[in-house]
């Protein structure tokens, strides 16, 4: 049979061996992490452990570290902090953000998906109460990469805070909460190897509302008894970082890109002209929708996704790919392939092979799925 390929590392990324372990560690433990006994110190200090490699990561303090289910909750934590500030967003944001931010100032980006900073100018200006900026720092849909410390800057100089979701960064680029100059930062940790379901919230000293309440865990920011075995795979995870692994990424991507442009060279590739993830590609050939697509590719054991993996399976046309300035038909036929540290040229090969045959049958009945 043939071995599947996974080519969807933007929605979830394989689960470090070594997170793994640090799992099955932290489940032998018994001990409550608020409790004083011996048992609660050491289940305390592997969620402690984990905090400090996350603040040394990103050059944090480690009293500043919410975490939390995930990188929905730490947005909506992010967003929930804000007090009596206005919030301004982005129009490329998660839908995490979008969702609970519907009647928000949305800032313009450009064709290549990078925010229009005079746009943000013109927002902060509008209105002069008090504002919180929410703006990632990679899409993940194109991975294009905004200019977040210049945002921020921006933003400081009119009294307003930013949020960065950074997400999707942590193992593909850098990331310094200082740099920056964030507020509020992100991250989720199944993005880069830890377990599903655990993430944080950073901040650089802004004030924390916690959005469930009832105990003192996380500094009475986020109460009920913290998740130790997944907090302890983040921190794994995190040390397992390997910083030469997304360059080596970045030759496949740009691989599989110019192998695309070779077959149809209307490809359009989202974003080609920014700075983007090493590991992104986001594109659009032809007419058929992105679920035909993404239905195609599965038959042919190949995994990719069209746009955001937080819909339930769903396929919609791309939000992002629409507020770059192109049309619905554009936005419904993008397709994402996002790659990781165990692709293989050998995996370009197979995606080319079964890309280029989708795209000369007329119709799904003639794809067959792999042997």
């Amino acid at each position: 049979m043939q071995r599947a390929i996974y080519m969807d590392w933007n929605a979830t990324a394989p689960v470090r061996p070594v997170a793994a372990r640090a799992v099955l560690r932290a489940l032998e433990e018994v001990g409550n992490p608020s409790s004083v006994h011996g048992f609660g110190r050491a289940a305390r200090k592997l969620m402690e452990e984990a905090r400090s490699a996350l603040a040394a990561q990103i050059g944090a303090k480690v009293e500043n570290i919410v975490f939390t289910a995930g990188g929905t909750e730490a947005n909506a934590l992010a967003l929930a902090s804000r007090g009596a500030r206005r919030l301004i967003v982005s129009a490329i944001e998660h839908d995490s953000v979008l969702k609970p931010a519907v009647d928000a100032p949305v800032i313009q980006v450009d064709r290549n998906g990078v925010i229009d900073l005079d746009h943000l100018r013109f927002r902060l200006e509008q209105d002069a109460a008090p504002a919180l900026v929410s703006l990632m720092l990679a899409n993940n849909e194109t991975g294009v990469i905004q200019p977040v410390a210049e945002a921020a800057a921006i933003a400081h100089a009119h009294g307003a805070l930013l949020h960065c979701d950074a997400a999707q960064a942590i193992g593909r680029i850098a990331v310094d909460l200082s740099a920056l100059g964030a507020d509020y930062l992100t991250l989720s940790g199944h993005k880069f190897g830890a377990p599903q379901g655990v993430g944080a919230l950073v901040t650089n000293g802004a004030p924390i509302s916690a959005l469930v309440v009832g105990g003192g865990q996380e500094r009475r920011r986020r109460a009920g008894t913290e998740n130790v075995p997944a907090i302890a795979g983040f921190g794994a995870a995190l040390a397992a970082i390997d910083t030469t692994a997304a360059a080596e990424v970045a030759v496949l991507r740009n691989m599989l890109e110019a192998r695309l442009l070779d077959f149809d060279p209307a490809t359009t590739v989202f974003g080609r002209e920014a700075r983007r993830l090493p590991n992104t590609l986001s594109f659009s050939a032809g007419t058929k929708s992105a679920e035909t697509l993404v239905m195609a590719l599965d038959l042919a054991g190949i995994a990719v996704s069209a746009g955001s993996a937080c819909s339930s399976g769903k396929v919609k046309p791309s939000h992002v790919v629409t507020a770059m300035g192109f049309d619905a038909a554009k936005a419904g036929t993008a397709i994402r392939v996002s790659l990781g540290e165990t692709n293989t040229e050998a995996d370009l090969n197979a995606f080319m092979a079964a890309w280029m045959k989708i795209q000369t049958v007329p119709s799904m009945n003639q794809i067959q799925p792999a042997a």
